[in-house]
């Protein structure tokens, strides 16, 4: 039977198309833009004069710092989130006992917990330990944030690997640690690379963090660089455009590489 299009479906498509295409559309032309072509044109006109100045005069003020400093923290943050939860997430997977469930229930806790309720005392925290204005101060918290979503992943992942493969390792006679990493690693690679990129969001988008825990231009991200193209005279909206572009081309190309994983990691959340 052959079958009818779609053309509800299709309609559809076509509008969703429309109102996610359209916004990115301005975003790119306007960075190829000057100031005052932008604003005597308007925001839908086609660059006549095509131009890079916004993208050089954005890296020449400053916004390359704040790049450098946005991938510090987002390697430390991954790099913590790697070396615990993958641990942790085994631990309780493989712990049979009432104490490692109730610490996984207090762990997850952290779900419930927004960032904003625990701000002040973490600006205390952070300011009586003398990290205060340094990306340190950044990092932790964060990571902190990302740990525990990054456990629930990962350990629905974990589950997902059948006790018999556990019972041939240990009749092997491997460890607890050659079991992890010779078994419960490899397995878990659709896991891994979803916390990988969550967590790399959580840093490269974070915002509240940086604004309390920071103040000078030396430890500025991305997200705070971005309030410097706004001045008492306006806002130069073709050198932001350029900015917004920047940051987020890095974090693109890291889920269009590992999308198929990130996919696969979430579903194994619920199980399979």
């Amino acid at each position: 039977m052959k079958s009818r299009p779609n053309y509800l479906a299709g309609f559809g498509s076509l509008v969703w198309l429309f109102l996610v295409g359209l916004p990115l559309y301005v975003m790119l032309i306007a960075t190829f833009q000057s100031r005052a072509d932008y604003a005597a044109n308007g925001p839908l006109a086609f660059p006549k004069n095509f131009t890079l100045d916004n993208y050089i005069n954005d890296l020449n003020d400053g916004f390359g710092q704040y790049f450098l400093n946005t991938v510090i923290v987002t390697v430390a943050v991954v790099g913590i989130v790697l070396l615990l939860v993958p641990p942790l997430a085994y631990a309780i997977v493989r712990s049979q006992g009432r104490t490692t469930t109730v610490v996984f229930r207090l762990f997850l806790l952290g779900l419930a917990i927004p960032s904003q309720a625990v701000i002040v005392p973490m600006f205390y925290v952070i300011s009586k330990a003398g990290l205060y204005d340094n990306l340190i101060g950044v990092i932790l918290p964060t990571a902190a944030f990302a740990m525990p979503v990054c456990a629930l992943i990962l350990t629905g992942v974990m589950r997902d690997i059948t006790p018999e493969l556990y019972e041939a390792m240990t009749m092997d006679g491997a460890s607890p640690w050659r079991t992890f990493f010779q078994l419960v690693v490899p397995l878990s690679k659709s896991g891994l690379s979803t916390i990988v990129v969550f967590s790399a969001l959580q840093a490269w988008n974070g915002f509240l963090f940086p604004l309390v825990l920071t103040q000078s231009a030396e430890t500025k991200v991305i997200t705070m660089g971005l309030y410097d193209f706004q001045t008492e005279h306006g806002v130069d909206i073709p050198g932001l455009l350029a900015a917004v572009v920047l940051s987020m081309l890095p974090i693109l190309l890291v889920y269009l590489f590992a999308r198929r994983a990130l996919v696969q990691g979430l579903m194994g959340v619920g199980g399979k």
